[in-house]
């Protein structure tokens, strides 16, 4: 199979289907269907940026793909069913929330051995690092609860109580909060992460979409700190939400269940996977519209952009 030679690639695991699309971002077009392990989701670039490390959740380990053979070269170990994971700033180790055993391993990557296993919550999924890699934070969907944890002892200092199935942790790039997805409380928690309190609690309302429809899953926050962008499941609508008022400024219509999103390097396109439509939408940042929908396989999940 060919290397990738596009300027910007995007990636995205189709959890269905077993597989990863390739997706050339200047053409919008998929230029590859690599087959990797069962039930695919997290998915993350190595520091180098030439691997593409994915949760294999049904073959309970973490492949690893060389981007430019596009085969998968080796494996890495986990706990059961591995969901999400996030890459020390350092790129090593990688911290990998398992759904079922209810740990974060710590997976050294260089060595490929786990070096720490870390009890949590309930069913852990999201997994955020802050920007000097002090701390991490883990959230349980049946706990409600973001974990936060020091990487240098692995122990868990502070459990934040959050609304009712949280998903996705993020932080603002200057590490003062942590920004907490809750999928059926159908909120975002905005937590400082040196008081550990939740400073802001963002809700939803869309004329015409049931409350219960909005599931707030995915969110980026950009560099700068202004713009926050929630991606809201079923309710097939992206808010955009001014990061300093906490104020929602416009939803954006993509995709069916929209799940995950990724910023190009350059932020000026968001893209998204639409877990029922088995697409992604392309987001013109500038506009706040979805500019291009580019069917892959069925049921993409995860998303991660490569120039």
């Amino acid at each position: 199979m060919p290397s990738q030679a596009a300027a910007l690639t995007v990636y995205v695991s189709n959890e269905k289907d077993n597989s990863i699309s390739v997706i050339d971002a200047d053409t919008m077009v998929v230029t590859a269907t690599v087959p990797v392990g069962k039930r695919p989701r997290g998915i993350i670039l190595s520091a180098d940026k030439t691997k593409l490390f994915i949760c294999a959740s049904d073959d309970d380990r973490i492949e690893v793909l060389d981007l430019e053979t596009l085969k998968v070269i080796g494996t890495l170990p986990s706990g059961p069913d591995p969901e999400l994971f996030v890459l020390h700033p350092s790129g090593n180790p990688l911290y990998v929330a398992n759904e079922d055993d209810n740990l974060v391993t710590v997976v050294d990557v260089l060595k490929g051995s786990v070096v720490a296993e870390v009890p949590v919550g309930v069913e852990p999924e999201g997994m955020g690092i802050s920007p000097d890699g002090k701390v991490l934070v883990n959230t349980s969907e049946t706990t409600n609860m973001a974990h936060f944890i020091d990487t240098a002892s692995y122990e868990t200092t502070d459990n934040v109580l959050v609304d009712s199935r949280p998903r996705v942790a993020e932080f603002t790039t200057d590490g003062r909060q942590v920004w907490v997805t809750s999928e059926i409380g159908g909120t975002v928690s905005v937590v400082d992460a040196k008081t550990r309190r939740i400073v802001h609690k963002i809700g939803f309302e869309i004329p015409g979409v049931r409350a219960e429809a909005i599931q707030p899953v995915g969110v980026r926050i950009t560099r700068d700190g202004k713009l926050a962008f929630v991606a809201l499941g079923p309710a097939n609508r992206v808010a955009v939400i001014d990061a300093q008022s906490f104020e929602v400024t416009k939803y954006v219509l993509v995709g069916q269940r929209v799940w995950q999103l990724a910023f190009s390097p350059d932020e000026k396109q968001l893209f998204t996977t639409n877990g029922v439509s088995n697409d992604v939408s392309v987001i013109d940042v500038a506009k706040l519209k979805a500019i291009k929908s580019i069917s892959v396989g069925r049921f993409p999940w995860g998303i991660v952009t490569k120039e």
